[in-house]
């Protein structure tokens, strides 16, 4: 089975401004364009029972859409720099789905992720970049900042073993709700108050 984990899709828009990022590191290995994504649950290899289950579970979730920026860029590993990302703007609603995630996964008896969830967009892979360096790189590009965006949907992606940075297989879609319908269907079950 493949490794397994849910991600938020970064918009066409967002991703050009991402990868006006790329270049001027050495040693850095730069994620391709199409393979950015905000990981919200690594699952990872898991047998086709379990993965057919968390499935049927994500796919239970009922969550509204929602609006992201990506703000400001760093990196992973203080005194050996491993890899540099794109920040994500605080939103309550991301935090919620990724809490909801989390729980499914551990009610299905996955371990609990032992990171804190940090949401971030990848950009390279540090294996050779020198800390003075990567230093430099970040001090000239700490203003970076997408417009907000929209999130309709989260997905289940796959990848094949390997280094880390894609290709990415969707493996499934699962669709959050058009927040102004949910708050119309709201209303309409409200009783109309009487004028008498």
């Amino acid at each position: 089975m493949p490794r397994l984990f849910t991600a938020l899709e970064i918009p066409r828009n967002a991703a050009m401004s991402l990868s006006l990022l790329r270049g001027g590191l050495p040693g850095a290995r730069w994620i391709d364009v199409e393979n950015y994504h905000i990981t919200l649950r690594f699952i990872g290899d898991v047998d086709g029972r379990t993965a057919d289950e968390i499935v049927d579970r994500l796919d239970r979730i009922d969550r509204p859409e929602f609006s992201l920026t990506l703000n400001g860029i760093g990196s992973f590993g203080s005194k050996k720099p491993h890899s540099l990302w794109a920040g994500v703007s605080p939103a309550p609603e991301l935090y919620a789905l990724q809490g909801e995630i989390e729980r499914i996964c551990q009610r299905i008896g996955l371990p609990p992720d032992p990171r804190k969830f940090t949401p971030h967009v990848t950009l390279a892979r540090l294996k050779t970049s020198r800390v003075e360096d990567v230093v430099r790189y970040l001090s000239g590009r700490g203003d970076f900042h997408t417009m907000p965006f929209r999130i309709g949907r989260f997905v289940l992606l796959s990848s094949k073993e390997s280094v880390g940075g894609g290709p990415y297989l969707t493996e499934e879609v699962f669709p959050l709700y058009e927040a102004g319908y949910a708050n119309l269907e709201t209303t309409a079950l409200q009783p109309e108050k009487s004028m008498l």
